[in-house]
């Protein structure tokens, strides 16, 4: 069995999988029985100045059948008093001292109110602070949230505020409502964070019932945007872990959020860059116990891999993320058909007919049976007939092996610049 312990900036944890700060972390009973449940660590549901809450609070976004395939809520931080959390706080870490309790914190972007929280927190024992710069909605129309956290110059002023009062590891949450998600990474790198952590939930509107006209959900008859999670949001905050992971300058771990769901989910965060993973929805769904077959899985896994510790798995596909620039044009693959597997449903060639490149075929055989075939000369590999394919094996994408050595646009557009640049020679020497 593996070695599932992780290091994050010093904070050690018996496994990655964390609980995310929201819902299912807003009281000591809740993160005990989390603790109890297998889960390796819990950051604390945002402590600051309580708020009140609306009601009600909650969305969800059903797919073809698949229940929560996105998660969407208009819940602020704490609503219960600071001093009742810290009591519980300490109450948590003094019963399980070996499980790892991170607290998110969120003040008014000022040095005083952030060197007070910090030293209140930190007095009652925790492994760490979480310094939530994402929230999309209610706490940024106050100036904290999203609104800091799209301002890099706020997210190093303030983990730096932070950092001058702390004697535990600062970990800072970036919002993914931003065009450069490694601005504010850099800049919290500049202010001293010892990781980051991302994502937090998108801006983002549930939907609109068409009965009643109302916003869901709604207070009252009236809607607000809200920040948006669960397996929908998963493509996005994968891109941004790998995008910090892989610039230079952001040197420091990180902890993955958005849309992990399984032990699956967490490995390609790994593989990814991030040194473990926080999850919400995904316990909101389906309880704390789902933590089980994570642990389990992820174990499993390892093993198959003949990997003795989950922290061989950080960043070993970060070298494979690159920018198109730097994509080998002259690769090619082209789709085959496995005519003994299809069940000629024709999605493939309705799909390609209609929407790709128009090379899938209906052909008859000599016993007069329908068969597709693609037409491989003028196949793209574009992928789309594997995707819509409804069953597994029947189409697959093989490559093919051309003539041309490898070349990215990158390599390409240097390559005619010198020409040009030798053209441009050769004219002035003729003249």
């Amino acid at each position: 069995m593996a070695d599932l312990r992780t290091n994050l900036a010093g904070i050690v944890s018996p496994n990655p999988f964390w609980l995310a700060s929201a819902p299912p972390t807003n009281t000591g009973y809740q993160v005990q029985r989390a603790f109890e449940a297998g889960w390796g660590g819990a950051v604390w549901k945002t402590l600051g100045d309580p708020i009140i809450n609306t009601s009600s609070r909650f969305a969800a976004v059903h797919f073809n059948g698949q229940r929560v395939a996105g998660f969407n809520n208009i819940e602020l931080i704490t609503d219960r008093p600071l001093e009742v959390n810290l009591k519980e706080i300490y109450e948590t870490k003094k019963r399980f001292p070996n499980h790892t309790l991170v607290v998110s914190l969120m003040v008014e972007p000022k040095r005083d109110k952030w060197h007070e929280i910090v030293k209140k927190v930190e007095a009652v024992g925790v492994d760490g602070l979480e310094l939530n710069f994402g929230c999309p909605h209610g706490m940024a129309e106050r100036g904290m949230g999203a609104a800091s956290g799209q301002q890099p110059d706020l997210v190093e002023a303030q983990t730096m505020w932070a950092k001058e009062a702390a004697q535990t590891p600062v970990i800072v949450k970036l919002t993914p409502n931003i065009t450069d998600i490694t601005s504010t990474a850099l800049a919290a790198v500049r202010g001293g964070a010892d990781a980051i952590s991302l994502i937090n939930t998108i801006n983002s509107l549930a939907g609109v019932d068409i009965d009643s006209w109302n916003t869901i959900p709604h207070v009252g008859g009236k809607g607000s945007h809200g920040g948006y999670c669960g397996p929908a949001v998963k493509p996005i905050a994968l891109h941004m872990v790998a995008d910090c992971a892989r610039n230079p300058g952001v040197n420091i771990p990180i902890s993955g959020i958005g849309g992990i769901s399984n032990w699956r989910d967490a490995v390609e965060f790994m593989l990814m860059g991030a040194t473990g993973v926080q999850v919400c929805t995904a316990a909101m769904h389906h309880g704390f116990r789902i933590v089980e077959d994570m642990i389990d899985g992820l174990n499993n896994y390892l093993d198959e891999k003949g990997l003795a510790s989950v922290s061989e798995l950080i960043g070993k596909s970060v070298p494979r993320y690159a920018d198109w620039g730097n994509l080998d044009l002259n690769y090619a693959v082209v789709a085959k058909i496995d005519t003994e597997t299809c069940i000629n449903c024709n999605k493939c060639h309705i799909a390609c007919e209609d929407t790709s490149h128009q090379c899938i075929e209906r052909h008859t055989d000599e016993q007069g049976k329908s068969f597709l075939q693609v037409r491989e000369e003028d196949c793209v590999g574009c992928n789309l007939c594997a995707i819509v394919c409804p069953v597994d094996g029947a189409i697959s994408m093989v490559e093919v092996k051309g003539t041309e050595e490898p070349m990215t646009w990158n390599e390409r557009q240097t390559a005619v610049a010198k020409l040009t640049e030798g053209k441009d020679a050769d004219k002035k020497e003729a003249v």
